[in-house]
């Protein structure tokens, strides 16, 4: 009698790399190797149907009739990761991860290997862990999402990218490039828990990950940890102040910059009389109607972490 398969289900973004011809042989070893964990694999690329949310329903039905339930692996960055874990959420699906990004925070934070094969000994071995998930409107995010300036530095980021290659160092230069190009500034109703602050800010930065948090030196990694939304908010929009912070920012002491205030809270809104704001949401550019909502879900997305795993 032959043993029952687990299904796994491979979800990844090819402009992030994967299949890329010189890990060929990366890959063939780590499909080979799932296998032999007794898993099914069959891989979907992320715009191969047009409808991605069509592609996740198939995926996670797939799951849902198996005898074992399996695990669905993102192979790529924080976007793939996000996609995937927004369809994943509140399911009893585990998902499994590949880091294929540049920072790959929500690895590091969990202690998930950089190195492609030992990630999937993870997906195969791991235990499982839940985590929070934060959410503005229908949209959630893992690491960040952010409105006014980041959206920009993003999208100069991508440009960046598209012409040089993915480094790291393009997150400091298309920001200093924003920085001396553009001038944004956004009026806003803040509200905090029900206490409401008029802000006319350049940026607002929302973050979910506490090591992401904690290697800026921001104190609200322990509100992000303990499943509060938390954020930072930049009080003047003139080039020097912004020059300032960003100098701070690399040098990771953004809570030492000038006008550059945290704060923390159960239920964050931000009200706006603009039409649209554009919002980054871990890496994506997403225009979305005001107001903005935003919370923090806990223990709501399983994944897939070492057994030597430090709790999150």
């Amino acid at each position: 009698m032959s043993a029952i398969l687990k299904p796994l289900s491979l979800i990844y973004n090819e402009k992030s790399g994967f299949h890329a011809a010189n890990k060929d042989e990366v890959y063939e070893e780590l499909i080979t190797n799932l296998t032999t964990y007794g898993y099914e694999l069959q891989a979907f690329e992320m715009s191969a149907e047009s409808d991605f949310n069509h592609l996740m329903e198939k995926v996670i039905s797939r799951h849902l009739q198996a005898e074992e339930i399996g695990v669905v692996v993102a192979a790529g960055g924080d976007g793939t990761l996000n996609s995937v874990a927004s369809k994943l959420m509140n399911t009893e699906i585990p998902m499994g991860i590949l880091p294929l990004g540049t920072f790959n925070y929500v690895a590091r934070l969990l202690n998930i290997p950089l190195d492609l094969l030992k990630a999937a000994e993870v997906v195969a071995t791991g235990q499982i862990r839940t985590v929070h998930v934060a959410q503005i409107n229908e949209h959630i995010y893992l690491n960040n999402a952010s409105l006014g300036l980041y959206p920009l530095f993003i999208q100069r980021r991508e440009l960046y990218n598209r012409r040089f290659g993915r480094f790291p160092l393009h997150a400091y230069t298309s920001a200093l490039d924003v920085l001396i190009r553009d001038r944004k500034e956004l009026k806003l109703e803040l509200q905090v828990d029900g206490r409401k602050y008029p802000v006319k800010t350049p940026l607002i930065f929302f973050g979910n990950n506490q090591l992401q948090l904690a290697e800026l030196n921001l104190r609200i990694a322990k509100a992000a940890e303990a499943g509060l939304v938390a954020g930072v908010v930049v009080a003047k929009s003139d080039k020097p102040t912004l020059f300032k912070i960003l100098w701070q920012l690399i040098r990771g002491k953004l809570d030492h910059a000038p006008h550059v205030y945290s704060f923390s809270g159960h239920q964050v809104k931000i009200h706006s009389r603009a039409r649209k704001l554009t919002v980054a949401l871990d890496g994506e550019i997403v225009e979305m109607q005001p107001p903005l909502e935003i919370s923090v879900s806990k223990n709501v997305l399983k994944i897939m972490v070492p057994h030597d795993s430090a709790p999150v």
